[in-house]
């Protein structure tokens, strides 16, 4: 069904520029996964000029996507109905950032067993809460 917010075309363009950023970082994790798993040295500033050239696109998008998705939920279950592509991207991306959430914790883990990482850098609640992506994920499907 078409689009019939009249702020949605604008919406969809952003959350499809999302998407494309999130790809690109699953893409950039998903080649340093493999690195990892090779047996031959690891070439860490290869990764981290990638991701840094990633991250503030990444920033400026994410601001970009809380804001439509404040609005989105503003508006009555009955207009968003009118509007599934919506949907669809937002659960795309929420997929597209479940497996760089979990492949970025398997990076992480590996990089600690190669001794690259001393454990105090290593986020807290990835540390405390070993359930915590999958709560992040089922907070954000029940939207």
């Amino acid at each position: 069904m078409t689009a019939q917010l009249p702020f949605a075309p604008e919406m969809i363009a952003d959350l499809h520029t999302y998407q494309a950023i999130c790809d690109e970082a699953l893409t950039l994790t998903t080649r340093e996964n493999q690195a990892l798993a090779t047996a031959g040295e690891y070439q860490p500033f290869e990764f981290y000029q990638v991701r840094r050239g990633l991250l503030p696109r990444l920033e400026t998008a994410l601001v970009q996507l809380r804001k439509w998705r404040e609005i989105w939920l503003r508006v009555s279950p009955a207009e968003r109905a009118g509007c599934s592509e919506v949907k669809v991207l937002f659960q795309s991306v929420q997929g597209l950032l479940m497996k760089l959430l979990l492949l970025d914790r398997e990076n992480q883990q590996a990089l600690l067993r190669r001794g690259l990482v001393p454990p105090r850098h290593v986020a807290a609640a990835a540390v405390q809460q070993p359930n915590f992506v999958a709560n992040v994920y089922k907070r954000h499907i029940a939207s």
